[in-house]
């Protein structure tokens, strides 16, 4: 299998495991001069919150693509690819996390999804659900998981 394009998918639980996706990625998509696609996907909730935060609520329809490229992860993530040298692009989503990241993936015909997440218990995956798992069961590729700490 080549590997020929790659998606990271970050959303609002990414913040203390970012550094450790982006590493994932820069390792992973560096040496195969894969094509990246950086995502972050809002719930509604999330992306209101967001315009909020960073003043950009001005009574118009913001893309999401432009709320994700201010986003403080996207941000992070992009320093390190600019520094290790590799290209990508930036898409931002609004729906269900798990749904938009699979769509994305799909849209973008990646061979690979790298997502982030934590260990969780067996009764708070059912209680809360699981973006990884959504993703790793519906993904139209292999998916990378990046566990924090």
């Amino acid at each position: 299998m080549s590997l020929n394009s790659v998606l990271l998918a970050v959303g609002p639980g990414d913040n203390d495991r970012v550094k450790k996706m982006a590493q994932t990625l820069i390792d992973i998509a560096g040496p195969s001069d894969a094509t990246v696609l950086l995502a972050h996907v809002f719930s509604p909730e999330e992306y209101e919150s967001t315009l909020e935060q960073l003043n950009i609520d001005d009574g118009t329809d913001v893309p999401a693509e432009n709320v994700a490229r201010q986003h403080a992860t996207i941000k992070t993530i992009s320093e390190m690819l600019d520094d290790a040298g590799l290209t990508y692009d930036i898409k931002g989503a609004i729906g269900s996390h798990g749904e938009e990241v699979v769509r994305l993936a799909t849209e973008a015909d990646s061979d690979l999804i790298v997502v982030g997440g934590r260990k969780r218990s067996p009764a708070g995956k059912a209680v809360f659900g699981s973006t990884a798992q959504e993703v790793m069961l519906s993904a139209p590729c292999p998916v990378t998981f990046v566990r924090g700490d």
